[in-house]
């Protein structure tokens, strides 16, 4: 695994300030439209049942937790987040789905039922997690038997236009390659690994890295 080292403040506090700081400017909103094209084809490989639980990890301003509330109107979804900030956003715009929950904190530390989650998603979180390893076990033992683990990153060895991003943002973060992330899952107990890149026609987007490189999406089963 390569740290980026560039910017010595490293999560989960830093993260925390950078996005709680990023909610109150009203950029959550900004997030949800840049990430949602390609979060929307990983959310899909999911292919959540309408009475599964599902579990978003960095959920930001909740909106693949809303998805998932209303795709399973019989389920339950969850979304937690560090940003004490990004959690109260996500719970206000969400007041209308009775079926999403929304928690503050790390995925190592959160109260999370075993093996009790169908679906588990992240879209641009998990470079930010230190203990990369620790934070795939607690995913891998949150997933009931058969269900599923999508992790969606921009930021990643193949990327190159996106190394420059610790310093842009002013957080260290992980940087791994492809096979990394594989082998990262397999340590962790996920089996039927697979991977894709999510990339966008030039008619939805003005970034030529999401033409050419695109969106990192790597899929566990338990």
């Amino acid at each position: 695994m390569e740290t980026d080292h560039n910017d010595p403040a490293r999560p989960p506090t830093r993260v925390r300030e950078v996005f709680d700081d990023w909610a109150r400017r009203g950029r959550a909103e900004g997030m949800e439209a840049d990430h949602a094209p390609t979060a929307r084809r990983a959310f899909a490989r999911l292919g959540l049942g309408p009475a599964e639980w599902f579990l978003d990890i960095g959920c930001g301003n909740g909106y693949a937790v809303r998805w998932a509330a209303e795709a399973a109107p019989e389920g339950r979804a969850f979304g937690i987040d560090l940003a004490p900030e990004m959690i109260a956003h996500a719970t206000s715009r969400a007041e209308d789905l009775a079926n999403a929950t929304f928690i503050t904190g790390s995925i190592l530390e959160v109260a999370l039922p075993e093996r009790g989650f169908d679906a588990v998603f992240s879209m641009e979180a998990f470079y930010y997690i230190d203990d990369l390893d620790g934070a795939l076990r607690r995913v891998h033992s949150v997933v009931r038997p058969g269900g599923r683990f999508a992790c969606a990153l921009n930021y990643y060895t193949e990327n190159p236009a996106s190394h420059t991003w610790p310093t842009d943002v002013g957080i260290g973060m992980n940087l791994l390659g492809e096979a990394e992330w594989r082998d990262a899952f397999a340590r962790a107990g996920f089996r039927d690994i697979e991977q894709e890149r999510l990339t966008l026609p030039a008619s939805e987007t003005g970034d030529r890295w999401r033409i050419d490189a695109g969106t990192l999406l790597t899929v566990g089963m338990r």
